[in-house]
């Protein structure tokens, strides 16, 4: 992978890590207030939505970064004399490693984010004073492990999928955008969210607009 190519992977992850988390804040708050066992108006309810957003804001750029530089790295090597029915494989084993560097960002963050986001009265800075004075290092990286496990599955799927979208769509010449924006003039709302739960429309939101300025970035940047 030539060193342009690596840039444009690191520049693009961030920019695209960046939009998808600002954009989807607030519906992360509101999903972290509603899991808070004080309940959700003792969590905030819905004052001080963006609480915690600095912290994001920080870890978002480098966070997504990781994980493309990985990605992209990884599935360059893994490229090399692998025959196509091994293609997927590849892709999901880049994914996997890429989702283990970039936990490492965005465990911390998200640490951060989370207590932020159920304690809006308290500064993001404070309360990565406060762990960091009680716990340690090692609070930061609260739930690692599961984390990566709740990650990595659905990099397995997702990955394949987007590398298989950009290279079978006729009409999207590689565009993930393009390929989307056909699904949305054939099918409307109803085909790029068909059969999903609330949950998971959010999820296929936050993909679309992630691998989306992902694609377009990086394509700017080449």
């Amino acid at each position: 992978m030539e060193a342009r190519e690596s840039w444009a992977a690191l520049a693009a992850g961030g920019v695209a890590g960046v939009c998808v988390d600002l954009i989807l804040f607030p519906l992360d708050t509101v999903k972290t207030r509603l899991q808070s066992p004080q309940g959700f108006r003792k969590a905030g309810g819905f004052r001080g939505i963006y609480a915690g957003v600095p912290s994001t804001a920080i870890g978002s750029f480098p966070n997504a970064a990781a994980f493309f530089i990985t990605y992209e790295n990884v599935k360059s090597m893994l490229y090399h004399g692998s025959t196509p029915y091994l293609t997927p494989a590849a892709h999901m084993v880049a994914a996997s490693l890429g989702e283990v560097v970039a936990c490492l960002i965005r465990v911390p963050s998200e640490v951060v984010k989370q207590r932020a986001q159920v304690s809006p009265s308290s500064s993001t800075l404070q309360i990565l004073s406060r762990t960091l004075y009680h716990e340690g290092i090692q609070g930061l990286y609260r739930g690692y492990k599961s984390t990566v496990l709740r990650e990595i599955p659905f990099s397995l799927v997702q990955f394949p999928l987007w590398e298989s979208l950009k290279a079978g769509s006729s009409n999207a010449s590689g565009n993930v955008l393009a390929a989307l924006g056909g699904i949305w003039r054939t099918q409307g709302l109803s085909g790029l969210f068909a059969g999903v739960v609330p949950r998971m429309a959010a999820i296929s939101l936050g993909g679309f607009i992630f691998l989306g300025t992902y694609e377009k970035t990086r394509q700017l940047l080449l």
